[in-house]
């Protein structure tokens, strides 16, 4: 009989990073899901910046799709109100994101847009990274977006893919479309 080195039979659960400066992390994590979700595994997904109010086509989709979706931040950073208050719901997502992927309920959580709280330092790397490699059971993927992934997470992760920008339609001046951008 033959094996692999790594898990012949089940499962070996990932840890995916979309980051980099061009469009279509989240785009890219959400036919992730969408593929799992097909294939009839748990799906999760926690945003770190979105506001809670947001009803973006992908927020739309999920509800009917019956997918578990937290918008826990205010807005994106840039015109947030407070910074503490964005430091302190990257703090609330951050536990919330553990206690789900801990219980072992979940095949796949995408983290969306988690880079950006390592990135402004409301959460230590370091900590996240050792969080996660002590208490993500073994079969479950962790899929994490997001500018400015910290190297430790990417030296830490599976699979890295980073989206660069050669052309995108805001160079020209043009809004973000509903069903490409939002």
């Amino acid at each position: 009989m033959t094996t692999t080195p790594r898990r012949a039979r089940g499962r070996q659960g990932l840890v995916l990073v979309f980051t980099g400066e061009g469009k279509g992390k989240t785009t890219a994590a959400l036919g992730t899901l969408l593929r799992a979700w097909g294939r009839g595994m748990q799906v999760l997904v926690i945003q770190f910046l979105k506001a809670e109010t947001g009803q973006w086509g992908e927020v739309k989709a999920a509800r009917r799709l019956g997918w578990e979706w937290y918008k826990m931040g205010d807005g994106f950073t840039w015109r947030a109100q407070d910074e503490d208050d964005s430091a302190a719901r990257a703090r609330a997502g951050w536990q919330l994101a553990q206690d789900k992927i801990a219980s072992g309920r979940y095949d796949l959580v995408l983290l969306d847009e988690f880079t950006y709280p390592l990135h402004f330092g409301w959460l230590a790397t370091e900590q996240v990274v050792a969080w996660l490699q002590a208490h993500k059971p073994p079969a479950t993927h962790v899929l994490i977006t997001g500018r400015y992934a910290p190297p430790a997470l990417q030296a830490y992760a599976d699979l890295v893919t980073e989206m660069r920008n050669i052309k995108h339609p805001f160079d020209a001046g043009m809004r973000a479309q509903p069903g490409i951008e939002f």
